[in-house]
Order: C-alpha cells, then structure tokens, then sequence
C-alpha cells in the first residue's frame, strides 16, 4: 500500500498513523470478499436472497459518490443495486443508464427511480459537447432530470453556447480533462485557463488519474483551480504515464493522502465519485475496496 511518492511535500505520516490507516483500509476486505456475491445476486446469476442495502455513508465534510460508467456493463437497476451495496449515497449518471436521447417521461422515470432508491442524483456525464445540438440536449435532460451538474467533455469553441444556457438553466458545467490523447482540455489548468472568466457555475471535474497519466503536478493543479472545482472522478493508477492503468485505491503510483489532506484543506464541498474502470464485468470488488481505502484514510486525517 502507497502513501507517499517520492515529489509529494506533504508532511509524512507516522509509522503509527500509517499502521492504523492499514487496519482501516483491511476492514474493509470484508466488504470486498461479499460483494462478489452482491455482484453476482445483482447481475441475476444466482438465486440468493436480495442483499439489504448498507446505510449511507455521510461522513463530515466527505461527499462520496459514483460515476456510473463503473457499471457499464449493467442496467439502471443493477447500478442501483451496487451503489447502494457500495454505500454511496451520490451518483453521476453516465448515459448507458440513462440515454441522452430518452424522452421526457423516460428520464424523469429513472431520476426517480434513482432518489426512490435513497440516492441522490446530482449529476451526468461525462457527456460530449462539440455542436450546439448536443448541448441543448444536455442541457434539457439535465434540467429534465433534476440534475444540478452536468459533467462535460466540450470542446472550446462550444464556451460561449454552453455559458449562455448555464444562464438560462441554472444547471452548472463541470468540465472533464481527459489527459493523454484529449485534444480539447487534457489538463485541469487547460479548463481553468478558459474559464476562469466565464460564469462562476463553469467549473471543473479533476479526474485524478487522467491529470497524473499526463505527467500533471495533481497537487499544484487543484490548488490552482480550487475555487472552480464543482467535482472530483477519484482513482489510483499504475504508472505516471500515458501507459498507465486505473487500479484500486492505494495499489497505485497516486498520492491519496496528500490530496485528501488538500481537499481538507480547502474545504472542497463537491464529491468524490468513484470511477473505476477495471473489471468491468465484475467492478464491485474493486469499487469496495477503493471506498474503504479512501473512508479509511479520510478518517485518519480528521484525527491527526
């Protein structure tokens, strides 16, 4: 387990901390051992009995969420089912789950069914916006839905159009760097150079992997784009690279705890959703074991 790579300037944590950091984060194996039956009973390939649905986790001051591309490869439902399982309350809904193109009934259909379930549902994406067609409809199934943030994937010169219905709507824009490859914002200081004097409801969603497999200074960008930064796709990487693969939680090169300790320090209010794109097939186990690592380390540093 990796808490400290060799350029973070955070202050290091103590052999006694890490140890109890450790003992969080295997607490939760017992979570990840069930939920490949919760996977399994959620999927409809085995018989048992229903598994009740975990209490929210609400902690102070952590907003914990997922972005629901994690289950792809399953229906509205089952996403449910797993989020729940997961215990977290709030959820980004990606458009296998929901299509963009759904009529007003069949959205408003899922919304509901997504709060009935005990979640809230405060956003989309990431959704693509590169004519001015796919932003009214982003817009509208946004506002049709509920959804307080859409989290986009523009491109610059869609600015000035999506500013205009932001005004109209209300709904906020949470732009998405996509790293090596995105030829429109690949780093979250390429979004906040071009928005910075746009409508405040313009922000940013930081995917962390992506900001660090582009070589990016994860830490110097937050603190930079701090006051735009409406959300957060959290998760752990294998290399510093464009090579480099999502992994769980603290398997990875990422420094976790350092940029945990920074969104303490600013008083970050958005959410950090999971985005756990391995094993998609069988994504609950290594969902579960992100989310204790990160309640686990999060615990930690309120009692420092």
């Amino acid at each position: 387990m990796q808490f400290m790579t060799e350029q973070s300037q955070s202050a290091p944590i103590s052999r006694r901390t890490l140890l109890k950091v450790g003992g969080l984060a295997a607490a939760s194996a017992f979570v990840t051992g069930r939920s490949k039956t919760v996977a399994a009973e959620a999927s409809g390939t085995t018989a048992a009995a229903p598994v009740a649905a975990d209490a929210p986790d609400r902690r102070p001051g952590l907003k914990l969420g997922i972005a629901s591309y994690t289950f792809r490869k399953f229906d509205l439902d089952q996403t449910i089912a797993m989020t729940k399982r997961a215990a977290l309350p709030y959820v980004c809904l990606k458009s296998f789950h929901l299509p963009l193109d759904a009529d007003d009934e069949q959205i408003r259909t899922a919304a509901a069914k997504v709060r009935q379930a005990g979640l809230t549902l405060y956003a989309c994406g990431v959704v693509t916006m590169h004519s001015e067609a796919q932003v009214r409809q982003a817009f509208h199934y946004a506002k049709t839905a509920a959804m307080e943030t859409i989290v986009a994937a523009p491109s610059a010169e869609m600015l000035p159009v999506i500013e205009k219905h932001v005004k109209e709507t209300g709904v906020r824009i949470a732009i998405h760097n996509h790293g090596p490859g995105d030829k429109h914002f690949p780093t979250p200081e390429s979004v906040y150079e071009k928005i910075k004097s746009l409508d405040k409801r313009i922000g940013l969603c930081i995917d962390v992997g992506h900001t660090v497999r582009i070589g990016g200074d994860l830490i110097a960008a937050t603190k930079q784009c701090a006051d735009r930064l409406f959300d957060v796709h959290i998760k752990d990487v294998t290399e510093a690279a464009p090579k480099g693969r999502e992994i769980e939680a603290g398997r990875g090169v990422i420094d976790l705890v350092a940029f945990l300790r920074l969104l303490r320090e600013i008083r970050y209010a958005g959410v950090l959703a999971f985005e756990h794109e391995s094993d998609p097939t069988d994504p609950l186990p290594g969902l579960c074991e992100s989310v204790g690592y990160v309640r686990g380390v999060w615990d930690t540093l309120a009692k420092a």
